[in-house]
């Protein structure tokens, strides 16, 4: 028997919908539940063929048990590993490098000095920044975000460069980007999962949350393969199996605006009931592809074409 585990906190209607369609195709040899753990011994594995991890980003605990799930051949959606090293301003680098548009950015030191260090610390960096240069490149109106993590915390929408300095002293120790704001036309948030199955939706961010997928953009074919190709180019470059890509429209050009979400929104209060029995039936199929491919005890992570060039000696693009 090959079990699926799916690894989750508060969240329900994903999780649970998941598991409950998994096993409803009643395919010999697999089954899906809710991860349990109850010890986490050193090289021992875990159980599981398979885990579909939603919550590690915010528990320390599980991500390490997912990396020692997966060093015992685990195949875990997302790569830890990956997730682990990934953040948002290396996208940004990154999609500069695969013909993806993006906003300019630039990365920030943080506006408080970071635990254990002194002004001596800082010894490589200028001080001041160069901001007239800074603000030359990116211009007004800006948003200024951190470089890692998730959802809406700590993002500034800013008109000046007084009104950048003002929140800017806000941020404490976190790590922020600077990024241009691109005044869209249409907007869409894209579901890739296992980096072949697309979901495009209408997405409007300006909306209350809970009325964001209420959107009536219609891409015609040719934008819509369009955006559908950058989709899968980022997320086979990062190597994620479960990720939303964010896509502004400024002149009939997709820019990607945030592409790194591998714990995406899936709940069918906010996606709605057609992007929600799309992404679980979508992740159903794919998590038992996975399943079914598993090999115990070798690695059956997703490696992004960055890293797989990378240890190849092949061009990185």
């Amino acid at each position: 028997m090959k079990k699926i585990g799916v690894l989750h906190g508060k969240e329900r209607s994903f999780p649970e919908a998941l598991v409950a369609r998994i096993n409803s195709k009643k395919i010999d040899g697999i089954w899906a539940e809710p991860v349990r753990i109850d010890k986490v011994m050193q090289g021992e594995p875990s159980g599981y063929a398979v885990i579909f991890d939603r919550i590690s980003q915010d528990v320390p605990f599980y991500r390490a048990f997912l990396k020692n799930a997966a060093l015992c051949g685990t195949a875990v959606i997302n790569n830890p590993f990956w997730w682990s090293a990934d953040e948002k301003f290396f996208n940004n680098c990154l999609a500069t490098k695969i013909d993806v548009p993006v906003p300019k950015t630039v990365i920030l030191p943080s506006r408080d000095l970071p635990p254990d260090t002194s002004a001596e610390s800082f010894s490589n960096l200028a001080y001041p920044l160069d901001w007239d240069g800074i603000f030359k490149y990116i211009g007004f109106p800006a948003y200024m975000k951190p470089f890692a993590g998730g959802g809406w915390k700590s993002v500034y929408q800013l008109n000046s460069m007084d009104e950048f300095f003002e929140k800017h002293a806000e941020t404490g120790e976190l790590v922020m980007m600077l990024q241009e704001e691109i005044k869209f036309e249409e907007y869409y948030r894209c579901y890739c999962i296992g980096g072949k199955y697309v979901r495009i939706m209408p997405y409007e961010p300006r909306n209350p949350h809970h009325l964001r997928y209420v959107a009536d953009f219609k891409p015609s074919a040719e934008r819509y393969k369009l955006m559908e190709d950058i989709v899968l180019r980022i997320c086979r470059y990062l190597g994620y199996d479960f990720n939303t890509v964010e896509l502004a429209v400024r002149d009939g050009v997709p820019y990607a605006i945030d592409f790194c979400n591998p714990a995406p929104d899936a709940d069918v209060k906010s996606v709605g009931q057609e992007n929600f029995d799309w992404v679980v039936e979508t992740a159903a199929v794919y998590a038992i592809e996975r399943a079914m491919e598993q090999k115990p005890g070798k690695d059956n992570l997703t490696w992004g074409e960055y890293l797989k060039r990378s240890t190849s000696g092949r061009e990185l693009y």
